[in-house]
């Protein structure tokens, strides 16, 4: 080897070792999290469906309302909305296989959740409600209320997924992370608190709320060992087929919300799902992201309790 091109691979080693080694720092250790459960007066509980363990919590009384969360979220992201809704309804938010306190089937499989939804209504002894879903929890919503109309009284999206399952319609990160080997690397590397708090700061259009206490709060469920694999496999699982005539199903009366600023899933998606559903609705929040019951808390209670009582809660 010549001189100039050792010269020129220590050079480079030396840009690749700068570059790492933050990778290589250790992160801090989630604070405490929970916390919020008390202040919104509820408590976790668990219940075992075929292929997992889910945890839940459940509050207030009347008609039932079930709340679905997101891709890499949790029961969490319902905490300033939940307590609203148990004022007049039996509110149900669980955590989805693989998230949140519930346990992390291998392989993780998009597919299976609605039937995880039905049965833990079953479970709970609902035999309809109205569902509730963000992000991957609205096409999870979706799908259940289409191929299981008798079950669901009303359905309500936020910022729903539904026609971005291809990779290339997905932000950078979530490509990032169902790239090969990377899942490998976050569970062996530091690295998942960073992840979390990049994704939090795409997610939110005001940064403000992107605290120490919300990135703990995602980031303590995927520090769980094989929580980033899990979250891999689900990514990587092709979307469903038949979602576009699963959404031409439903039949129950449809409330659609999104954030205008969600750099996400456009709010461009918001029409598509309002043409896909027959007599749904859109309401556009203004300076909001992906994630209005978390940005804008008040004004989702309020569209929800509307929505919910144009129909006597039914």
């Amino acid at each position: 080897m010549t001189r100039r091109r050792a010269a020129g691979c220590a050079v480079a080693a030396a840009v690749v070792l700068a570059l790492a080694a933050p990778l290589l720092l250790p992160e801090p250790a989630p604070g405490p999290v929970g916390g919020w459960m008390a202040r919104a007066g509820v408590a976790p509980a668990f219940v075992d469906v075929p292929g997992a363990r889910v945890r839940y919590v459940r509050k207030g009384s009347g008609p039932p309302v079930v709340l679905l969360h997101g891709f890499a979220s949790s029961l969490y992201t319902w905490k300033d909305v939940l307590p609203a809704l148990a004022a007049s309804h039996d509110v149900v938010a669980m955590d989805l296989p693989g998230f949140g306190g519930s346990s992390i089937p291998r392989p993780l499989q998009g597919a299976s959740y609605p039937g995880v939804v039905l049965a833990v209504m079953d479970r709970l002894r609902l035999d309809r409600a109205t569902l509730v879903g963000n992000s991957l929890g609205g096409s999870v919503a979706v799908a259940v209320a289409g191929e299981h109309p008798e079950r669901v009284d009303r359905l309500a999206v936020l910022d729903s997924a539904g026609f971005n399952f291809r990779a290339s319609d997905r932000p950078w990160i979530l490509r990032l992370v169902a790239a090969p080997g990377v899942a490998d690397a976050a569970e062996r590397l530091p690295v998942r608190r960073r992840l979390v708090a990049a994704g939090l700061r795409q997610v939110f259009f005001r940064d403000q709320l992107v605290t120490e206490e919300r990135i703990d709060e995602y980031a303590a469920p995927m520090l769980r060992p094989g929580a980033a694999r899990a979250a891999a496999e689900l990514l990587a699982a092709p979307g469903p087929p038949d979602f576009a005539a699963r959404m031409a199903r439903v039949r129950a009366p449809t409330l659609v919300v999104w954030g205008r600023e969600d750099t996400w899933i456009p709010v461009a998606h918001a029409r598509r799902f309002t043409d896909a559903i027959p007599g749904s609705t859109a309401v556009v929040l203004e300076a909001c992201g992906h994630m209005p019951q978390e940005e804008k808390p008040a004004d989702v209670a309020a569209l929800l309790q509307r929505f919910l009582g144009a129909g006597g809660g039914k």
